[in-house]
């Protein structure tokens, strides 16, 4: 598993991690330095951004009524004026008798640019147009065409049923490439009695100009646009608005837009800058010091603790660690430390004198586990000898025989007889090759025994003498015991052409054998009907590299240090653990080396052993002899 500071690189992009706790302190402190003002940036972004968003909007809703408010007013002074046109007794009595002293007095330039209206109409009750007139407020000179535009626009008003419930109606109007306020009202009496004779009319005119005095904002008339909702489209300095503009029908016919420059957002990321590179400073000021803080009172101390460790391992002299008494937990560490000093002393004296006689006790063992592994295969092939019965059953041959000795047997029967009989003299002919070969196994197996035995005085207190040897019929010899090792059916594959390295043939073929019963075994828990150990041999310069790989269960990586451990063992049911530990330092005593790999659990596992190759300058009857 990943160590913090690991873990911290890779998330950072660091290809190298560190090796000294002071730039590991270092990387944790910039990390934790790093990760603070992405909190502090992300909580003060969550607190102060929403609140300027929340302002933001409200200033935006403010700029909204403001403009309907405006737009609504600008309506209410035409519909006004109109109320005072309608509800007079010069226009009911021109409606019932029109006279063009009235038309003069009422519909003139000056009347008209005093009502502050752009264009003026009265219309009958069967929407007959009964005058009308269009002037520009400007130069106070008719429009004829605005004229006859708003007069077409009248049948599409349906001033009946615009009016069915009030007197008077405010709503805007977009007569082709203009906008207009427009203002209607029942014609009666001053008094508000009387039938209705009709309706009059006035528009005002919405320039972009007008809409920019009322607002005192940059807007415009946008005759194009016709959204029934409000839009707002945000940039990074300035706020794009679009207010509808209300029809007769309450749906939009144009839309004033301007923009406002965003202030508070502006404001906002001032404030979260500021807020954030504060606390970041600040962060980054008590992180040096804490940095400070640490090499003096942590880094410091141990590193004379790792000086003077170094001197114990160059001098071998187990020296407590003079010094001030500290309190603190470096103190504790420094006490701790120089009474493992003095407890490593004695027991390196009592190592000394018990490593003799663990080195014979551990000799002992490791050759009675070897001695046990060399045994297995015997007893298997005496157990499978008597259990398997004899392929011919004696009386039924007998009884054939006393047939055929007779001269009454048909022919066909005689036939039958003599088959039977020939067959089974075959089947007792195969069964005794068969278990005569299953004795020379057994005899190779006890061979390797009493050779175990027999050398294991003699290399008792010396290192293991080195011969020509051939890594293939070691292999081939071991293979066929390993056979019989256990109920799993095994199959073999190894190299044919030999191999000659320089080894200790007895204690080579231990270790082979070791390694091919811990396969067997690795196979077996796998689980299935069987399995297979494939051998490889390779030459490589002075080294000779021999690969044992089986398809067991494997095992996770980085357990294999486990494995050389005085006393580990893989399965449950054995004891001991000499094996491997015995395995890799019988390689090291012949000047090689054992090592093991896999690629997980349920790939099978790999044994590497390595030996000294065949000097060039060894004669081949040497290494045949």
């Amino acid at each position: 598993m990943p160590t913090l500071p690991a873990r911290l690189a890779e998330r950072l992009g660091l290809s190298r991690v560190p090796r000294s706790l002071g730039a590991k302190l270092v990387l944790i402190l910039t990390a934790v330095g790093l990760a603070g003002s992405i909190a502090i940036a992300a909580l003060l972004s969550l607190v102060i951004t929403p609140s300027f968003n929340r302002l933001e909007d409200a200033a935006v809703a403010a700029h909204v009524e403001r403009t309907r408010a405006a737009l609504g007013d600008f309506a209410r002074k035409v519909e006004t004026a109109v109320r005072d046109y309608g509800d007079w007794n010069s226009s009911y009595d021109y409606m019932a008798a029109p006279s063009a002293a009235f038309e003069r007095e009422s519909f003139s330039t000056l009347a008209m640019q005093n009502l502050d209206v752009s264009g003026m109409a009265y219309v009958a009750n069967d929407g007959r147009i009964v005058i009308a007139r269009w002037i520009d407020p400007g130069a106070g000179v008719d429009r004829p065409d605005l004229r006859a535009r708003l007069i077409a626009a009248v049948p599409a008003m349906r001033l009946d049923r615009l009016l069915a419930t009030d007197s008077s109606k405010g709503f805007y109007l977009r007569l082709g490439d203009r906008l207009a306020a427009i203002g209607v009202a029942r014609v009666r009496r001053s008094d508000g009695t009387g039938t209705p004779r009709g309706y009059v009319l006035m528009a005002r005119e919405l320039s972009s100009a007008q809409l920019r005095t009322l607002l005192q904002l940059p807007a415009r008339v946008d005759l194009t646009s016709a959204s029934e909702a409000v839009t707002v489209d945000p940039a990074r300095e300035t706020l794009g608005i679009s207010v509808p503009v209300v029809g007769a029908d309450g749906r939009p016919v144009a839309a004033t837009r301007f923009s406002v420059p965003r202030d508070l957002s502006r404001l906002g990321r001032q404030m979260l800058f500021l807020a954030v590179g504060g606390a970041v400073v600040l962060l980054m000021v008590v992180l040096m010091a804490l940095r400070r803080i640490i090499g003096r009172l942590v880094l410091q101390p141990l590193h004379r603790v790792e000086r003077h460790m170094g001197v114990v391992q160059a001098s071998g002299t187990l020296a407590p660690l003079a010094g001030a008494p500290r309190v603190d937990e470096i103190g504790s560490l420094v006490t701790s430390f120089n009474a493992m000093l003095r407890q490593l002393k004695d027991l390196r004296e009592q190592v000394e004198v018990q490593s003799f006689k663990l080195g014979q006790s551990e000799s002992a063992v490791a050759v009675m586990h070897n001695v046990r592994n060399a045994l297995g295969p015997i007893s298997t092939i005496l157990s499978r000898g008597l259990a398997t019965p004899s392929t011919a059953d004696r009386v039924l041959i007998d009884r054939a025989l006393g047939e055929l000795a007779g001269d009454a047997v048909p022919l066909a029967r005689r036939q039958k007889l003599t088959a039977f009989v020939a067959a089974a003299a075959h089947a007792d002919v195969a069964e005794r090759e068969q278990r005569r070969a299953d004795m020379e196994i057994g005899r190779t197996a006890l061979h390797n025994v009493l050779e175990i035995i027999g050398r294991q005085q003699e290399q008792a207190h010396e290192k293991p003498p080195l011969a020509a040897c051939d890594l293939s019929d070691v292999v081939a010899q071991n293979a066929a015991i390993a056979r019989y090792s256990g109920e799993t059916s095994i199959a073999f594959v190894f190299p044919s052409k030999p191999h000659w390295a320089l080894a200790n043939r007895v204690i080579l073929s231990q270790v082979i054998g070791n390694l091919f019963a811990n396969a067997g075994e690795a196979i077996t828990a796998r689980g299935g009907e069987g399995g297979s150990i494939n051998v490889a041999i390779v030459e490589t310069g002075d080294r000779v590299e021999l690969v044992i790989r089986d398809d067991g269960e494997g095992f996770d990586a980085g357990a294999e240090p486990r494995f050389f451990q005085r006393g580990f063992s893989t399965r449950a049911h054995k004891s001991g653990g000499l094996g491997l530990h015995w395995c890799a330092n019988s390689m090291l005593a012949m000047g090689g080396s054992l090592r093991l790999e896999s690629d997980g659990r349920g790939t099978g596992a790999r044994a590497i052993l390595t030996v000294q190759a065949m000097p060039a300058e060894v004669d081949l009857s040497e290494r045949a002899a």
